[in-house]
């Protein structure tokens, strides 16, 4: 089943086309990619996809329910959490108010913060520490934990990896391995192929607002050389 869609998409910056005729799908136990250089497009699907950019034309589908209408607000309670690029942690809060402040969302389910802490322990070491004296690592999985804890049934990912050391690059792609054996959809979004070769089912290949390729992770492999054409800088 299709959880989370986008159809024929064009979104728009003002004036200048940011999409155009977007569409893509993410199934239910399902590891999507989104690969592309910077400025391809990537962050703008993720945020129509959880409303904070309005399509022009097109529509948003939730388990084939039509809510194009919808505020982002109202997509996260149906079960869509959405970890920006930037993180969004609230620096002058504690790692556990961080936390405590997604549960608030309501929706019930597996994750709790018990659940989260035994993902990521350092948060549980960290947890009376302020948001910004986490490192960068630290920060990231503070962001995804909090995005758990409102128990969804796909989570957004920008960029998770960007910028980190390899070793926590390791750490979180096990962390998404074992997320998504739990049964959650991931949509992840990076700029090269290193981590959705390891983790996605489906990939997807964004260029100039546009979907260039789409494929699964073994036809990616098939014609890697062309792929890496399309987002190399």
């Amino acid at each position: 089943m299709t959880l989370l869609a986008l159809e024929n998409c064009d979104v728009f910056y003002d004036k200048a086309q940011a999409l155009h005729k977007v569409s893509l799908g993410v199934e239910a136990n399902e590891v999507v990619s989104l690969i592309g250089r910077n400025g391809a497009g990537k962050s703008t699907i993720l945020k129509t996809l959880i409303g904070l950019n309005r399509a022009a034309s097109g529509r948003r589908l939730w388990k084939g329910d039509d809510v194009t209408a919808l505020r982002a607000d109202q997509l996260g309670r149906l079960g869509i959490a959405y970890v920006p690029e930037d993180r969004r942690i609230f620096p002058n809060l504690s790692v556990e108010e961080n936390l405590r402040i997604a549960t608030l969302m309501g929706r019930q389910g597996g994750w709790n913060l018990a659940r989260v802490y035994d993902l990521f322990p350092v948060l549980r070491e960290r947890s009376a520490q302020p948001g910004d004296t986490l490192s960068g690592g630290e920060q990231q999985m503070l962001a995804i934990s909090r995005g758990l804890l409102t128990n969804p049934e796909v989570l957004l990912l920008d960029e998770p990896t960007e910028g980190l050391a390899p070793l926590i690059v390791d750490q979180l792609v096990e962390a998404m391995r074992l997320i998504n054996a739990e049964g959650m959809a991931l949509l992840l979004v990076e700029q090269n192929l290193r981590v959705p070769m390891k983790l996605a089912h489906r990939q997807y290949v964004i260029d100039h607002g546009a979907i260039r390729w789409s494929g699964t992770t073994a036809d990616l492999q098939a014609n890697r050389a062309e792929i890496e054409k399309l987002i190399s800088v």
